[in-house]
């Protein structure tokens, strides 16, 4: 199963792929998808949205798996982060993939152990579990970390008996 993982932002947004059979993961390709600050804010989101609907078609995952939106101190970029995390969950979602969204808590605690994790042990993590992947920065670190919880929870589900 390939699993797409994704750390939404407007500004960056991380993505990362993996492929999961049991509990082997595989790094495939990670990366961010950059928008432009001097542009609209519409511009902005739809440069997001065709990036992730090209990323999808090249890759064919089967799974997505988002983090969840925090709140700032700020409410206007809680906002504008929310926009973009709304266009993330609509362009996983239109390709007919089953999207899990997940507390950034919950995956520092999937992958590290602990929910208070710094991003330099996330990150320390991914590059233990994906032996030899490249990873082209914090946020692309942050969606592997995410894919990978997805993988774990889906793990766990099929082993849980249903009845």
């Amino acid at each position: 199963m390939i699993i797409l993982g994704l750390d939404p932002g407007l500004g960056t947004t991380g993505w990362g792929l993996i492929a999961a059979a049991g509990n082997r993961l595989t790094h495939i390709a990670n990366g961010q998808i950059k928008t432009d600050a001097e542009m609209a804010l519409a511009t902005r989101l739809l440069a997001l949205d065709l990036a992730l609907t090209d990323l999808i078609l090249e890759h064919q995952p089967n799974g997505a798996a988002v983090e969840e939106v925090f709140v700032n101190v700020n409410p206007q970029s809680t906002l504008k982060l929310g926009q973009a995390r709304g266009v993330v969950l609509l362009a996983a979602s239109r390709s007919g993939m089953e999207v899990g969204e997940y507390a950034a808590r919950l995956v520092k605690k999937s992958v590290v152990g602990v929910g208070n994790a710094s991003k330099e042990q996330v990150h320390a993590m991914v590059t233990r579990l994906l032996p030899g992947a490249k990873i082209a920065g914090p946020d692309a670190s942050d969606a592997l970390a995410v894919a990978i919880t997805h993988a774990h929870h889906l793990a766990s589900a099929r082993r849980i008996p249903r009845g």
